[in-house]
C-alpha cells in the first residue's frame, strides 16, 4: 500500500482549483508551507483539507501522516470497506503517489518504484480521515481493492478522487459508498522512477 507520495503544486494553483469548484477553503493556521516535495513519507507533516464547519467548505492545515496503532505501528493506510466515515473526513493533497514492486533483475537491490499521476489534471486529492492523538491531529489514507490501473502493481490501492468528488467527501452526510470507488481504466499514468530506465540497462 502507499507509503510515499508527491506534492509539487504551488498553493496558488491549489487555491484556484478549490475556488473554481465553489469549495470555500479557510486557512485557520495561516498559509501552510507547500514547498515542492518529491517524497512525502510516513510521519511527515503534509497539507490536508479537513471538513469545515459549513457544508461544502474545508480547512487547509498541515498535519502528521499516520498515527500510532496497536504495538505502536503507524497507521498510514486504513481499509474503507464497510465503513461510513460520518465525521473527520479529509482530502489529502497530492500530484502523484508511489507503489513498489519486487525487482525482476536479481542484481537490483531495491524494489522498483512506480509513480502514478492523474492523466487529466496536474494534481488531485486522496480520500482520507483524521483523528486526535496524544501527539496532535494526524491523518491516514483510505484504501480499497485496486482498480485496473493499479492492480498490476499492488493488491490494494489508495483512493484518488475526481474533482467533482471533493465536495462530496468533505460532506459527511454523503454516503461513503457514493464517493469511494476506483477511477476508470486509463485515468492514471504510470512511470518507472527507480531504477531509472537508463541505469536499468546497465544491470542487464
Amino acid at each position: 500500500m502507499c507509503n510515499d507520495y508527491r506534492l509539487e503544486v504551488d498553493i496558488a494553483s491549489i487555491a484556484q482549483d478549490f475556488d473554481d469548484l465553489k469549495i470555500k477553503i479557510d486557512m485557520p493556521e495561516g498559509t501552510p508551507n507547500l514547498a515542492a516535495r518529491e517524497d512525502i513519507k510516513i510521519s511527515d507533516m503534509a497539507p490536508i483539507v479537513r471538513s469545515g464547519r459549513v457544508r461544502g467548505s474545508g480547512q487547509l492545515v498541515n498535519r502528521r501522516w499516520s498515527w500510532a496503532g496497536q504495538g505502536g505501528k503507524p497507521v498510514y493506510n486504513f481499509r474503507s470497506e464497510g465503513r461510513e466515515f460520518t465525521s473527520h473526513r479529509c482530502l489529502i493533497l497530492a500530484d502523484g503517489f508511489y507503489e513498489f514492486t519486487k525487482p525482476e533483475n536479481p542484481r537490483q537491490k531495491r524494489k522498483t518504484k512506480w509513480l502514478f499521476t492523474l492523466r487529466d489534471h496536474a494534481w488531485f486529492c486522496i480520500a482520507g480521515i483524521w483523528r486526535e492523538t496524544p501527539e496532535g491531529e494526524a491523518f491516514t489514507m483510505l484504501t480499497m481493492e485496486p482498480g485496473e490501473d493499479v492492480a498490476p502493481y499492488h493488491s490494494r490501492q489508495i483512493i484518488p478522487l475526481t474533482r467533482n468528488q471533493w465536495s462530496d467527501w468533505l460532506d459527511p452526510t454523503v454516503p461513503a459508498g457514493d464517493v469511494l470507488r476506483a477511477l476508470p481504466k486509463g485515468s492514471l499514468s504510470v512511470a518507472q522512477v527507480y531504477p531509472p530506465l537508463a541505469a536499468q540497462s546497465a544491470l542487464l
